[in-house]
């Protein structure tokens, strides 16, 4: 989540997975606070958080398959 060159040129697993659930809250608190700003929340169930996780891994997978599939390294 740095800006910039990193000091560890790879990630574990557990970091990246960190930060996609980090990314997600954020993502989430600033749509909650666009939400309140705009008038009543609605309430959601677990049904919102699974589809709002699922559509936040679908958005996230061309960056996926940018970094680890067509990229070339070296």
């Amino acid at each position: 989540m740095a800006i910039g060159p990193l000091t560890q040129p790879k990630k574990s697993l557990s970091v990246r997975l960190v930060e996609l659930v980090v990314l997600y809250f954020l993502v989430g608190g600033m749509a909650l606070l666009l939400e309140r700003r705009a008038g009543q929340i609605a309430p959601q169930g677990w049904e919102f958080y699974a589809v709002t996780g699922t559509l936040f891994l679908t958005l996230a997978f061309p960056g996926f398959v940018y970094r680890y599939l067509l990229r070339r390294h070296g």
